[in-house]
């Protein structure tokens, strides 16, 4: 970056040469000037006061000849103030255009920073600032934007239940007369929209928890191969649900050193999204090996396949694709971004792959994770 300022380290050089000449030749000019004539002009200058010409000269010499080498000392410095006092003003021209760099990414100007050729590597790092900070400000304005949409999603998923239970628990108190066998129908499916509902009201705190908490790991050796089937069975009745199976293909003794309770909310999180976007009647494929010094989770469904420009997308906060605005797959869109830190937070990482009808979300840990500080 040093070599970068060339022309701007040139230019001074050449100004303080520049004055530095101008000081010497004035200096000289005044050295011969005061070694020559200036002390006949001196005693002159006294005659016009009927002061003898021995008397003017011997002044002189006591007060000016005698002192020479002061004077000119001091007449070379004020001379080279001056001049350098002059050449600062052209400096500071430097500053003031900088200075119209800044104002011009405070006032969110649409026109690029442009600075004198002296300063084009602090013009060049300027713009990049201005282009950083608009692209900050695009993506808070599309984060609000999508939080703003979430909202309104989920208002409309929350009203849904609730009208479906309103409507039902409202057919069995106007019906007493009615049968057994509907009203235990009518009662399940309150009951399955009143889940539902639940669900839905655990995603606005999930918002809340989201913003306010920070995630601490506390690492342990975990045993993937168990973890992992248990969680397969743990949601064996949501599986059952779109008649789906789950195949869990880990290699033994596969251990990672992890947080559990946060690495168990990354894999519920990432197989509740498989089972949420995936085809019924097929299979989901949970496979977990060591690759080098790593550990590699493949959660893997079949399913309508992800757009390419979704794939990184999907894992920013609130973010909902199109389809995944109805009320039975519709969420927060905090799954995925929290499974993304929580990785993060173990020095792993987490991406997506879409290929046809096979979508892979694929988790990659280190062995050892250090506990953050």
């Amino acid at each position: 970056m040093k070599n970068n300022y060339r022309k701007l380290k040139l230019s001074i050089l050449l100004q303080t040469i520049f004055v530095t000449a101008c000081t010497a030749l004035v200096g000289l000019f005044l050295l011969v000037y005061v070694g020559g004539g200036f002390g006949d002009t001196f005693v002159d200058f006294l005659g016009y006061f009927a002061i003898s010409e021995e008397t003017a000269t011997s002044l002189y010499w006591s007060l000016i000849g005698n002192n020479r080498p002061f004077f000119l000392i001091i007449g070379f410095l004020l001379l080279f103030s001056i001049f350098f006092y002059a050449a600062l003003s052209r400096m500071v021209k430097y500053l003031d255009r900088v200075g119209e760099g800044i104002d011009n990414i405070i006032s969110d100007s649409e026109e690029p920073v442009k600075l004198i050729t002296e300063l084009q590597p602090i013009e060049v790092r300027l713009n990049e600032i201005k282009a950083s900070l608009k692209n900050q400000k695009s993506e808070a304005l599309e984060g609000e934007k999508r939080k703003n949409d979430l909202v309104v999603f989920l208002a409309h998923d929350l009203k849904t239940p609730l009208t479906s239970i309103v409507a039902y628990l409202s057919m069995l108190e106007t019906h007493p007369d009615m049968s057994l066998e509907e009203r235990a129908r009518y009662i399940h499916i309150s009951l399955e929209k009143a889940m539902r509902l639940g669900e839905l009201i655990n995603e606005f705190f999930e918002i809340t928890r989201y913003n306010l908490q920070d995630i601490i790991l506390e690492p342990t050796s975990l045993d993937l191969s168990m973890m992992l089937e248990q969680l397969a069975d743990e949601l064996y009745g949501v599986l059952q649900e779109k008649n789906l199976t789950c195949e869990v293909d880990v290699e033994e003794n596969l251990e990672v050193s992890a947080d559990a309770d946060k690495l168990a909310r990354v894999f519920d999180n990432l197989l509740r999204n498989a089972i949420a976007y995936c085809d019924e009647a097929t299979m989901i494929k949970i496979g977990a090996k060591e690759v080098e010094k790593d550990i590699q989770i493949i959660f893997e469904n079949r399913g309508q396949p992800i757009p390419e420009e979704e794939l990184e997308t999907i894992f920013e906060k609130f973010y909902r694709g199109d389809g995944s605005r109805s009320s039975t797959t519709g969420g927060a869109g905090l799954g995925l971004s929290i499974a993304m830190e929580i990785v993060q937070l173990h020095k792993g990482k987490i991406e997506a792959k879409s290929n046809g009808d096979i979508t892979q979300f694929i988790v990659t840990l280190p062995k050892i994770c250090e506990e953050k500080k």
